[in-house]
């Protein structure tokens, strides 16, 4: 595209030929109030709060949708701009300000810094009318229409990504948003919608408020930290870092600060998931049974299986996921090894999804009554928790995770998609041949494209794998699969863009280009790592020592699960 330059605020600014000025001045950091953009969908103009007046003419437009030109010159703070915009912000926010306390509560919206900025009160209005309950998204999200702004993101996220669970109700001014009532039709609970919504009328169910209480009276209990891989690389956007920072050693001196006993990571409980996913492909193989084998660390993707495929369900594979793997095994084995009363232990998981709190509540991962982990905060929830305790996390200096914590490169790169796959690949190469691979490396399976494909040769053995991404690539995967069934042995679904690291506990916005530089920053870790294999984890040995000596009873409900048809809202 060619090169122009426009003119923001008097400042000469090069851009090119087809954007439009919000993209711009987003870019170079100008500030002009927006909620209904996002750069990865549409183009709707509906919030209309990123008016900006036209210096050639004196219009005052929408600038989401306003078109660069070569010598445009652009006010973004012009008194007609001021009181058209804020005209405009007091009738979206009508109603909004008992939400807004709410924000203080760990909501991550952004409305009530921008009311302040702007000086927005939203009393020359009406409350807002809808009368509507909080609707449930199982024990992951919920949405609040009461402080719904309609700016639609939720909806266009859920289609694209191939659900269709949200939609729009009613015309003209009575539009609303609200849930498709279709009974073949269910949430997956990925957490895309609250990813995509500047106000926080859908947002993860808080849980902010019982970790704050169990830290602040521990009542004798032992409370365990694990943090999932993605969260390290985009924890730091909370504090105005650039995306793709790597914050691990930070946030583990900030867990400490905050009163956490053990600082131990989801990455150990994802080398456990690698080592036995590894073992079970290999035993697939061999047998020619239940192929393709698909991963089932997604509770977004398994409860997508559950509902709308259950007849794929004997080819999930049996393996639990990394932070259902940890919190199990600290309540167990180290809890023997530590000689402390596992009933006593709470474990605490800082992940990048909605989804994982709805897994966590799963009855079916009860290890002798006890649920593997007690509490899911998602990445915004962990920024929240950060500022309640006053940490400047940028400032930290660096700390190391707690010996029983110990991980291998290969976990952490489950963050990304493709991640999954390439981990149980370089374990299921030993396993085949007793041999360790010279390169550990499998970039075919890396990367944002939605279907990824590529063979494997491991001792005369042709493993065809597939790396998938969102439902909507899932579904050209099983349609494929029913003409093809022998088309690949090994699939890994993520449900999110991009894998956990574009999930939908991340923080906003969460956009491709920015799940692009998380993803640079866990193949970073992983490629400065010593240790990259999941089953030359001294911790991960020691534990699977301790799961041999115990009855295969014992051994299933620690290691495995099992699934089942769900209906509508399970």
């Amino acid at each position: 595209m060619k090169t122009i330059h426009i003119n923001i605020n008097n400042k000469s600014i090069a851009c090119k030929e087809g954007e439009t000025v919000l993209r711009v001045a987003i870019r170079n950091k100008i500030d002009i109030p927006h909620f209904c953009y996002h750069e990865d969908l549409p183009v709707d103009s509906n919030c209309r709060a990123c008016l900006v007046e036209t210096k050639s003419d004196g219009r005052v437009v929408t600038s989401c949708n306003l078109k660069v030109q070569s010598g445009m010159k652009i006010s973004t703070n012009s008194p007609k701009v001021k009181k058209l915009r804020t005209e405009n912000m007091e009738l979206l926010f009508a109603g909004h300000q008992k939400i807004c306390q709410k924000c203080k509560k760990g909501y991550f919206c952004k409305t009530a810094e921008v009311m302040k900025k702007h000086k927005i009160t939203g009393s020359k209005y009406s409350k807002c009318p809808l009368k509507d309950p909080i609707h449930k998204l199982g024990d992951a999200a919920e949405f609040d229409p009461k402080s719904c702004i309609s700016c639609n993101k939720c909806v266009e996220i859920c289609k694209k990504i191939g659900i269709g669970f949200l939609k729009l109700k009613g015309k003209g001014a009575k539009t609303h948003v609200t849930y498709n009532c279709d009974p073949e039709v269910d949430c997956i609970y990925c957490g895309q919608c609250t990813a995509h919504c500047p106000v926080a009328a859908v947002r993860e169910q808080n849980h902010l408020d019982d970790v704050i209480k169990l830290l602040k009276n521990k009542k004798g209990r032992i409370v365990i930290a694990q943090m999932a891989p993605s969260v390290r690389a985009s924890i730091g956007e909370e504090f105005g870092l650039p995306p793709g920072k790597n914050m691990e050693g930070q946030m583990y001196t900030a867990l400490r600060k905050m009163g956490f006993d053990y600082i131990f990571d989801v990455n150990m409980g994802a080398d456990i998931t690698t080592y036995v996913e590894a073992e079970e492909l290999i035993h697939r193989i061999k047998e020619n049974k239940h192929l393709p084998m698909f991963t089932s660390c997604c509770p977004g993707w398994v409860k997508y299986v559950e509902f709308y495929h259950p007849e794929l369900i004997p080819h999930l594979t049996d393996v639990r996921s990394p932070q259902i793997h940890s919190g199990g095994a600290y309540k167990t084995w180290w809890a023997e090894k530590a000689g402390i009363d596992p009933k006593k232990i709470v474990v605490v998981s800082f992940m990048p999804c909605t989804s994982k709190k709805y897994e966590a509540k799963m009855k079916k991962f009860q290890i002798d009554g006890m649920d593997p982990v007690d509490y899911v905060l998602t990445t915004r929830e962990t920024g929240a928790l950060l500022k309640k305790y006053k940490i400047n996390l940028p400032k930290l200096k660096k700390s190391k995770v707690d010996k029983f914590g110990q991980y291998s490169g290969a976990s952490v790169i489950y963050g990304a998609s493709g991640g999954v796959m390439e981990s149980a690949l370089r374990s299921a190469c030993y396993f085949l041949t007793g041999k360790e691979l010279e390169r550990v490396e499998f970039k075919n399976v890396r990367g944002m494209k939605g279907i990824k494909e590529a063979s494997i040769n491991i001792n005369d053995i042709t493993i065809h794998i597939a790396v998938v991404a969102t439902a909507r690539n899932v579904k050209k995967v099983i349609e494929d699969l029913k003409k093809h069934p022998k088309k690949y042995h090994y699939i890994e679904v993520m449900a999110c863009p991009g894998g956990c690291i574009g999930g939908g506990g991340q923080p906003l916005p969460n956009t491709e280009r920015i799940v692009k530089e998380r993803i640079k920053a866990l193949y970073k870790i992983d490629d400065e790592m010593k240790l990259r294999r999941a089953h030359k984890n001294p911790i991960v040995i020691d534990f699977f020592k301790y799961i041999k000596k115990l009855p295969k009873s014992k051994q299933d409900e620690i290691l495995i699960t099992h699934y089942g048809k769900k209906r509508k809202f399970e």
